[in-house]
């Protein structure tokens, strides 16, 4: 519809990713590479989990929808800030936009939820062995990931709708790489206080509280570690931990800088390096955390390809 010479449009304009840098190219693709490495990863881990059997227990059941998760969460900026870059088009439709949103939080969300989850398996797996196996069942396994992905859903679903039902009044332009809510909220010229406050205690439900509970059972675990008489049992317990550890530490560091922050010390450039952390280089570094600090998935990893080798090759094969 034109009015006056001039097109009515309901698309935004997302900015991009420092768009005042010189050598965007070069960032894109590495960006590129950031985002292959972290599909093939993931990819690779959720595969793995699935063929050996080795690898069907509750931790790794739950790690392969972790891998899910950072699959899908990459995959919802990437590729569309990519293509916008080099097709000279910046816009993302209204709806687009809307289910840009809903994602990035259902999946966010459904992360934080589903590292608290793991955590609570390694409680379980190293101060109560002799029930692991009662209390982790499959059944309960699945109800966690269900329940991860719902809590996800719910609670974005209801600040997707609530945050796109405001009339915008300012230049339809989002100075990020993606649909931001808090960045899209800008654009209006109503009293979003109240929503503001709201969005506070949302991310205290779905960030500290999960984070005080991960502290809670990491510190019973070091204390149930402390009092262990074999070194060996030790030493396996703490490093069935530090990767879960070094996941929760990338994850949850910038995410409480993005929502905890003061607004005084929000500025545009440092929430897009935040988010650009949490949504395409923590996906990437989960995977490798996880295979490369983990034996058994190393071992699974070489059963596969010794198994998937022609049997002319099965000697080079063995040596990997």
């Amino acid at each position: 519809m034109e009015t006056d010479n001039e097109t009515i449009t309901t698309d935004f304009i997302l900015l991009g990713l420092w768009p005042e840098l010189s050598h965007l190219v070069i960032l894109m693709c590495i960006i590129l590479l950031v985002y292959f490495v972290a599909v093939m990863g993931n990819a690779v881990l959720i595969l793995l989990i699935w063929l050996d059997s080795r690898l069907h227990s509750p931790m790794y059941f739950l790690l392969s929808q972790l891998s899910l998760i950072d699959l899908t969460l990459i995959s919802t900026s990437v590729p569309k800030m990519v293509t916008n870059f080099f097709s000279g088009k910046r816009t993302i439709s209204q709806i687009g936009c809307g289910t840009q949103i809903f994602f990035s939080l259902t999946l966010g969300i459904a992360e934080c939820l589903l590292l608290t989850l793991m955590s609570y398996d390694r409680y379980i797996a190293i101060c109560n062995p002799l029930r692991y196996s009662v209390i982790m069942s499959h059944t309960i396994c699945t109800q966690m990931a269900i329940g991860s992905w719902v809590g996800g859903a719910v609670t974005s679903l209801i600040h997707t709708v609530y945050a796109m039902h405001f009339p915008i009044c300012h230049p339809r332009e989002i100075p990020h790489f993606l649909c931001e809510v808090m960045a899209l909220l800008k654009l209006t010229c109503e009293d979003i206080s109240a929503y503001v406050k709201s969005v506070v205690v949302s991310s205290f439900l779905v960030v500290l509280i999960p984070l005080s509970l991960i502290l809670i059972s990491y510190t019973l675990i070091f204390l149930t570690i402390l009092h262990m008489n074999s070194p060996e049992g030790r030493n396996k317990a703490l490093a069935t931990c530090f990767s879960h550890l070094c996941v929760v530490s990338l994850y949850f560091g910038p995410a409480i800088l993005v929502y905890m922050r003061p607004d005084s010390s929000k500025t545009p450039k440092l929430n897009q390096s935040l988010f650009m952390f949490n949504a395409i280089f923590t996906p990437m570094l989960n995977p490798l955390i996880y295979s490369l600090r983990n034996k058994d998935v190393i071992v699974a990893m070489k059963s596969i390809i010794i198994r998937r080798c022609p049997l002319g090759r099965m000697k080079a094969c063995t040596h990997l």
